[in-house]
């Protein structure tokens, strides 16, 4: 008997807990997150760390900012990570602690680290999964990964990350101590930079037509308050 979940068990969980209407241009990124997540925790090759639960997490926060109203994000994300099984917590706090680690490392001793080229005792279980990572030669490698490694970058150097030279570099040099292609780093990467400019672009659009219909109500407001006026007569 087959017990594997499918994406329309995921979603099915997903609107179950969070029943409030998501704003159009929003759900088609939380939809593309949760499929994503559910593909791979169904995936035998998968296997959850923490750099993948960074992605996850700056994912959703970058694809999720001006989400309107603000109090519904968090039950947005609770249902997402109960609708794919996941413990919603451990993610938080593993992406908190790696920004940290890496916001306390210079982007020299950062790349040394996660490329293994200077394997560090500064954090025992981060350590392990690096090693976990570089020493499986069946790692499921996936973009949200790919995310986490830049957002990780981004912390420890944010100028670092702006320079295509330096940047490629760095991933390179990552990739070949994970074992995990850079071509492949370098290409989500790209698409999710791009994505995010387009996130922005759409997200000033909807703030600018929003504000030409809230002056489009203002003025037949005040239009109508004007006509409901009777005209002063003079006697």
């Amino acid at each position: 008997m087959n017990n594997v979940r499918t994406v329309s068990d995921t979603k099915r969980t997903f609107y179950n807990l969070h029943t409030r209407p998501i704003n159009t241009i929003y759900r088609r990124v939380v939809e593309e997150l949760m499929v994503e997540m559910h593909l791979l925790s169904v995936n035998v090759d998968f296997s959850y760390d923490p750099i993948y639960a960074l992605g996850v997490v700056t994912t959703f926060d970058r694809f999720m900012q001006g989400y309107l109203p603000e109090r519904d994000k968090e039950s947005i994300f609770h249902a997402l990570l109960q609708a794919v099984e996941e413990d919603e917590e451990r993610y938080k706090q593993d992406a908190q602690r790696l920004q940290a680690l890496a916001t306390s490392l210079s982007a020299s001793e950062l790349i040394a680290w996660l490329s293994q080229e200077t394997p560090s005792s500064r954090d025992a279980d981060f350590q392990s999964s690096l090693q976990a990572i570089a020493n499986n030669p069946k790692f499921k490698y996936n973009r949200l990964f790919a995310i986490g490694l830049f957002t990780l970058l981004e912390q420890s150097d944010p100028e670092l990350v702006k320079d295509e030279k330096k940047r490629t570099e760095a991933l390179k040099t990552i990739g070949n101590g994970l074992h995990i292609s850079d071509d492949k780093l370098n290409k989500d990467l790209e698409i999710y930079r791009s994505n995010i400019d387009k996130m922005s672009q759409a997200l000033t659009v909807m703030s600018d037509m929003l504000s030409a219909e809230r002056k489009r109500r203002e003025q037949r407001t005040q239009q109508s308050s004007t006509a409901a006026t009777p005209p002063t007569t003079n006697e």
